[in-house]
């Protein structure tokens, strides 16, 4: 079972809120805080980050195990830890990224 957690769009425009990652190149504002559930990503020229990542929005969900969403699946990225307690990964389904998230630990 997964259930919606937000929207990431692909942006040029510097946005307020920005978090840089480094190792990504990549500028991300929290999803958290947008009534809408956006999180806008802005991507440094030479980002190693997936091309369909960088010029496609993605939509991503909460999943109860994140390897069991992933068993089958065109993995972009694979798991990874961004902050403690959540792990997640983004796969290829219907021509768009998906982010899948499991929190971890308690």
């Amino acid at each position: 079972m997964k259930q919606f957690s937000h929207i990431g769009i692909p942006s040029s425009v510097m946005r307020e809120g920005e978090t840089y990652m480094e190792d990504a190149k990549l500028y991300v504002t929290d999803f958290a805080v947008s009534d809408n559930q956006i999180e806008w990503l802005r991507f440094e020229e030479g980002s190693p980050m997936p091309e369909a990542l960088q010029t496609i929005a993605h939509i991503a969900f909460k999943v109860v195990d994140l390897e069991q969403a992933l068993a089958g699946r065109e993995i972009l990225i694979e798991p990874f830890e961004p902050k403690e307690g959540l792990k997640v990964a983004f796969i290829l389904a219907e021509g768009a990224p998906i982010e899948l998230m499991q929190e971890v630990g308690a």
